[in-house]
């Protein structure tokens, strides 16, 4: 076991106050975190995400390519899909920033894997989480067996190392970490419960709080891979600006790495909006991911406000789930923990990211009453976006600059939403975390 990966130890750097760490920062800190020593004649597995993560992904895994890859016996490239789609070929070489020219000569012995959550056969039982202790990790709000399955390929190599981004995130607290085994190459039963663990207890509960019931699941499960694991955790400010590296176990280097992360992704307001554009970048390609720009603007929507997708390019539901979601439609929690004998059956994930857009709501004596609406002015038609709940606005009519410089009246334009966190300096009931179960 390379000594860099066994050991607590915790390899850092920061940027300077507003720059940025270059290329050859990374490399440097490569050379001191993974000694090609330490890797001679292993098979090493790089975990990374897929392109809806904003992160220098590829100057990582060039850096370690060229500091281990004449050492190792294998040098292979997972992406932690969790449950989207897989990636082609040309579409991993530009997540690892390298041609195709580069990928049949320097990186041609370098293998591409897509995580096949839906394929019983791709994927190892770990055992299971006994209920006594998903009780306590869930504070009380669950009490039920878990089984934990991960992609079984994780077992035919020596070393995990992996690379990934942290932000706030909707489900978990901060991504980042073990979060990239689980969900990430994780199998459906874990996925699917610790999904709807954070909706039961809500995003803005749950969003931008480290140690959420969510993230102490998440770990309990990470623990369960034998396989020696390092990782690399990034805080990326903007769309380049590369704030830090962290590097150690999956929980040290994360633990660093989102207290950083709470520092740079987190816009504090005084009044929330009652208008919200929150503008979907292209990395967001379906509603499935697109819905980040609810989740994360949601603690500044006022009651009784609309907060409006604005995504033109994205025409999809979902590649994946999308049959599911026009069936069950978008809802606040309650509409379904009150039917649950009608909706206990559906996949939790999928239940967990509806009422993730939707936000929060009331279901009473039949009725849903939504605490704010969210509108799509997407490529998604009209009628679609009524049979699955959510508004509609044609794009075309959508101008940016109309939304722009509003603040004081209480609208509020985000650009690039998505990964930045607006949170309120003193947060309504429903969103303080002080109430985190």
């Amino acid at each position: 076991m390379p000594s860099s990966a066994s050991s607590s130890a915790l390899f850092s750097r920061l940027a300077s106050p507003g720059g940025t760490l270059s290329g050859e920062d990374v490399e440097q800190l490569v050379a001191e975190a993974c000694p090609a020593k330490d890797f001679r004649g292993r098979k090493v597995l790089l975990i990374v995400p897929d392109a809806t993560r904003t992160a220098p992904v590829g100057m990582v895994f060039k850096a370690l390519h060229a500091r281990i890859g004449p050492a190792v016996r294998a040098l292979d490239v997972m992406i932690a899909l969790g449950t989207h789609p897989p990636m082609s070929e040309e579409a991993i070489c530009r997540r690892l920033d390298i041609s195709l020219d580069a990928r049949k000569g320097e990186y041609g012995a370098v293998g591409f894997i897509n995580h096949e959550w839906s394929n019983p056969q791709a994927l190892r039982s770990l055992g299971v989480i006994p209920r006594e202790e998903i009780g306590a990790l869930s504070n009380g709000l669950f009490a039920m067996d878990v089984e934990v399955k991960v992609n079984a390929r994780l077992f035919e190599y020596d070393q995990i190392i992996i690379i990934g981004p942290v932000f706030p995130h909707e489900v978990v607290g901060f991504s980042g970490g073990n979060k990239y085994l689980f969900p990430g190459v994780s199998g459906p039963e874990v996925l699917n419960f610790f999904h709807w663990l954070g909706a039961v207890i809500t995003n803005p509960m749950i969003i931008g709080n480290k140690w959420t019931p969510v993230r102490k699941v998440v770990d309990r499960a990470g623990a369960m891979v034998s396989v020696p694991k390092l990782c690399f955790c990034l805080v990326v400010e903007g769309s380049s600006r590369l704030a830090g590296v962290f590097i150690g176990s999956p929980e040290t280097a994360w633990d660093q790495a989102s207290e950083l992360s709470r520092r740079v992704h987190i816009v504090f307001k005084d009044e929330p909006f009652h208008t919200i554009l929150s503008c979907a970048p292209p990395m967001y390609d379906e509603l499935w991911t697109g819905g980040k720009c609810m989740y994360k603007l949601e603690p500044v929507l006022a009651d009784g406000g609309e907060l409006i997708i604005y995504a033109p390019h994205i025409s999809e539901v979902s590649l994946v789930h999308g049959a599911l979601i026009e069936e069950i439609g978008y809802h606040c929690r309650d509409y379904f923990l009150k039917q649950w004998d009608r909706f206990g059956r559906y996949p939790w994930g999928t239940l967990a990211h509806s009422t993730h857009v939707f936000g929060q709501g009331t279901y009473e004596n039949g009725v849903e009453t939504p605490r704010a609406r969210v509108t799509l002015a997407t490529g998604i038609p009209p009628a679609t976006c009524e049979r699955i709940n959510l508004g509609y606005r044609d794009p075309a009519g959508i101008r940016m600059e109309e939304f722009a410089n509003r603040e004081k009246e209480g609208v509020l334009l985000v650009p690039k939403a998505g990964e930045m966190l607006f949170q309120l300096r003193t947060p309504a009931a429903w969103a303080d975390p002080a109430n985190l179960p």
